[in-house]
């Protein structure tokens, strides 16, 4: 599903270049949980930016269901990251005027679904994370736990195939995070891959496999 090979990013900060990522290769198939893991500045966040279709690499080449990410549009890759990609991110990213409903049907507005089935989607999706009973409390009304299962209603309810999490219990306290990686395992258990990226050495090993990162290398333990 997943193939990284030779993929590197670089920054410039004046006359240096840094490298977010070097040479990094990865192969993840369909199906898989797989965490990354790595302190701040490891690159991280640009290995799930270039996965998630966010961003592009600088040299190497990225390959989406056998497909080379270079080979699709701005279009294409719009739809893809709203169809074929779910994100659950650290700090929620939850419009605060709009309920939690209307926060998780917000993507399939963009995918212009019908009205009927939208709500249908909508309910769907809370019920998975056990939140139907606040599906119209704003999220100021919510507990961090309580917002995050909403930004993983608003991932899933696309159906997408891959879900990628970039620190999703960074903000949560250590019981709340059980909830939530609750939920991740529902969902891998379901079909989804799951490429989960954090810092919680307790968090990466609840996956199938951990692969880490530093100064924008990847290694995984046993390979």
């Amino acid at each position: 599903m997943i193939d990284l090979k030779n993929v590197s990013r670089i920054y410039r900060i004046g006359s240096t270049k840094v490298y977010a990522l070097n040479k990094a290769n990865l192969h993840i198939d369909e199906g898989e949980f797989v965490s990354i893991i790595g302190p701040s500045g490891s690159g991280k966040s640009t290995l799930m930016n270039i996965v998630g279709c966010l961003d592009t690499a600088d040299s190497g080449e990225y390959l989406l269901d056998d497909v080379p990410i270079e080979d699709y549009t701005e279009n294409e890759l719009a739809r893809i990251r709203n169809q074929k990609i779910g994100f659950v991110f650290q700090s929620f990213n939850l419009i605060n005027k709009l309920t939690a409903e209307e926060n998780v049907e917000l993507p399939l507005i963009y995918q212009r679904v019908g009205k009927a089935e939208r709500k249908a989607r909508v309910a769907e999706a809370l019920e998975r994370v056990d939140l139907s009973k606040r599906a119209r409390h704003l999220p100021s009304e919510l507990s961090g736990g309580q917002q995050q299962r909403v930004a993983i209603a608003r991932a899933i309810v696309t159906r997408p195939s891959l879900i990628l999490g970039d620190e999703p219990t960074g903000n949560l306290d250590s019981r709340t995070t059980e909830e939530i990686m609750g939920i991740f395992h529902d969902l891998h258990r379901q079909g989804n891959t799951i490429v989960l990226i954090t810092h919680d050495q307790e968090v990466a090993a609840q996956a199938s496999r951990i692969v880490h990162i530093r100064d924008g290398k990847l290694s995984e333990v046993g390979v």
